[in-house]
């Protein structure tokens, strides 16, 4: 594992891998920006000229001043992203998990449209050589290969696209000032007055805000990949991104000049600054870069997942870590929907310009979110009110002037990653709910009142022996009290009498690291609690890290695992480990009002696709026992039912 503080050190091999991981996204935007805000109108200085310092603004405030200054300093422990900005701030009020959720949500649809519209934006490029060229055959392709490669991890992509990135930035760089030193002019854009008169005075000027914003959509990517690569290595690196999308894009803006009057048709700015003898090069370069572009949402999505998952916001999934590096994941699951969910968008729009139409108006919402919750975080660290409320009547109208102008896109293909967006809060909403539901609900019991039954169970030998160690997982916030069904499990179900209980508890902490145990005797020598404190980034590999902390008990002569059968004991045999794990199934015995019976009913569903609580809890299946017990959340009260005797049947005949 990393350290905190390696996550902060500034290396060339960081900075290789933030240029490789990060930057696709917002740094392959010139191939589309620009024909998204042209579109089919004339062109002209003030729509130029409005664009570019439109764009200038946009990458200032929204990009470097909000994420790469601000939200970066929002770190969990060397760890960034919504979910990790929500755990900092959680405790403060429970109306935070709505914003973080909203946020996951969209951030997540958003996964599904930048591969597309990325890669099909470069490998349209092809089409000025052949415009007969099937693109959306080769696009799917591509995004299989790119998908496939995910296995691998994070630092082998970043150690593989790092040099790729470089060189496109380069190219971008190049190309830029290659027409601004033809034409300078363009820099007087810079003035914010030309972006106020595009929005104010130029017809139709303010919905030409949602395209604008397609320059910083990558944004929310720097932030959720901040445990790849580190914040300073995210700040450096970022210098030479912004310096080399601005020559790109007054570059472009140049070229837009000197076509004063015409209308773009089927021209791309973009391929428009590059030479003829550079073409095929440059489309090459493009399409790797676009390749890479669909990174940083796809490991922004394991991110995401993976922290939802141990916040209790997520179905449980399957979780990889392909390199022993910090941050390395990979979710199958979430790999394969993503990629069916690109195919899919690739398919129904085929064209790029049909996909900037859906494209920006997820990741709109999740930048108001992270807005939102920023500031609760402000409020923690105690920064001064007058500051919390500059911060949000600066970004909360900025960003409310992105999300109504992107409305405009909802009918011409942003519906598709609203559907998308509102299937995922559903899912979330549902799993939590239910999850609060059945905490409210669980009925605990003293467990002093059981200990002496549970001591006389243990000697008692005409009941036969289950296990010589048998752990239970336990929900019971504290050491005094246990789960009824746990009660019932051992005493009246099947009576098992074992050496040494155990019951075991998992604690999901703020912090995304931790990997802490304590132990309490409640029988010393007979019956024990371990609580794990886990960072809500930490795998609870439960069948290992429970293996650890016995060999660590058993060295410091606290417990004795040697089997308790003489024939084995004697030969230095360790006695048999068996978990009981209690699987709950809705019951029908319940009155639940029709919103938590709806939340109950498609909990049961998602419980169909997520993993079993024995695998979710990494327990060897081989020494797992489950028990499925009803869950009665809301019992029912008014039951009549009245004895009746023979002569009452007689009279009643």
């Amino acid at each position: 594992m990393r350290s905190r503080n390696d996550t902060q050190a500034v290396t060339a091999a960081g900075l290789l891998v933030a240029l490789g991981i990060i930057y696709g996204d917002i740094g392959t935007s010139p191939l589309y920006v620009f024909s998204a805000i042209a579109g089919n109108s004339y062109l002209s200085p003030a729509l130029v000229y409005g664009g570019l310092s439109a764009i200038f603004w946009t990458l200032t405030l929204q990009t470097t001043f909000k994420y790469v200054v601000l939200i970066l300093e929002a770190d969990n422990k060397g760890e960034g992203g919504i979910f990790s900005l929500y755990a900092l701030v959680r405790r403060r009020a429970r109306w935070l998990l709505l914003p973080a959720i909203i946020g996951g949500s969209a951030l997540l649809a958003d996964g599904i449209i930048t591969p597309p519209i990325s890669v099909s934006s470069a490998i349209e490029g092809l089409r000025i050589i052949n415009p007969d060229i099937p693109t959306v055959g080769i696009v799917i392709l591509i995004l299989a290969g790119l998908f496939s490669f995910q296995q691998f991890g994070t630092s082998l992509v970043g150690k593989a696209f790092g040099p790729i990135m470089l060189v496109w930035f380069a190219m971008l760089g190049a190309l830029g000032l290659n027409q601004l030193i033809q034409h300078p002019f363009v820099l007087q854009a810079i003035n914010p007055i030309y972006a106020l008169e595009l929005l104010f005075k130029y017809p139709g000027g303010f919905w030409l805000l949602g395209a604008v914003f397609l320059c910083t959509t990558g944004a929310e990517a720097m932030y959720s990949d901040l445990g790849h690569c580190g914040r300073s290595n995210i700040r450096m690196s970022w210098l030479l991104v912004k310096t080399c999308l601005l020559l790109n894009y007054f570059g472009q803006g140049a070229w837009l000049i000197s076509m004063d009057g015409q209308q773009l048709l089927s021209q791309n700015p973009f391929y428009a600054i590059v030479p003829r003898w550079f073409l095929w090069p440059s489309i090459g370069i493009a399409t790797a870069a676009a390749v890479i572009a669909s990174q940083a949402l796809i490991s922004g999505s394991f991110t995401l997942v993976t922290e939802a998952m141990r916040l209790y916001l997520f179905p449980k999934s399957k979780v990889v870590y392909p390199t022993e590096l910090k941050g390395q994941i990979y979710v199958p699951a979430m790999n394969l929907l993503l990629f069916l969910g690109c195919t899919g968008i690739v398919l129904y729009f085929q064209h790029s310009s049909n996909m900037e139409a859906a494209y920006g108006l997820a990741i709109t919402v999740t930048m108001m979110m992270t807005t939102v919750l920023y500031a609760a975080y402000m409020e923690t660290r105690r920064r001064p009110r007058i500051a919390i409320l500059a911060f949000l009547m600066v970004y909360l109208p900025l960003e409310s002037g992105f999300l109504i102008a992107n409305l405009s896109k909802f009918a011409h293909g942003g519906y598709v990653t609203v559907l998308v967006g509102g299937a995922i809060f559903g899912v979330m909403w549902v799993w939590q709910q239910a999850s609060v539901l059945k905490r409210r609900y669980t009925e605990f019991v003293s467990f002093k009142e059981h200990l002496t039954a549970l001591r006389d169970l243990s000697r008692d030998e005409s009941v036969p022996k289950y296990s010589t160690h048998l752990a239970y997982m336990t929900g019971a916030p504290v050491s005094g009290m246990i789960e009824s069904k746990i009660i019932y499990s051992i005493f009246r179900k099947k009576p098992k009498r074992a050496d040494v209980y155990w019951f075991i508890h998992v604690d999901v902490l703020d912090e995304p690291y931790t990997t802490e145990y304590q132990v309490e005797p409640l029988i010393p020598g007979i019956a024990y609690r371990i609580d794990f404190m886990l960072g809500f980034r930490v795998e609870p590999r439960i069948n290992l890290l429970f293996r650890r902390a016995i060999e660590e008990l058993a060295s410091s002569n606290e417990i004795d695992i040697m089997s308790r059968y003489e024939s084995l004991r004697k030969h230095g045999v360790p006695g048999d480990f068996r978990f009981v794990v209690l699987e709950k199934a809705l019951s029908y015995e319940n009155a639940l009002p029709t919103y938590e019976q709806l939340v109950m009913r498609g909990y049961e569903l998602l419980k169909l696709i997520s993993l079993s609580e024995a695998r979710s809890f990494g327990l060897d299946l081989s020494s797992v026992t489950i028990e499925r017990v009803p869950l009665v959340i809301a019992p029912l009260k008014n039951f009549d039912l009245k004895r009746v005797f023979p002569d009452d049947k007689q009279r009643h005949a």
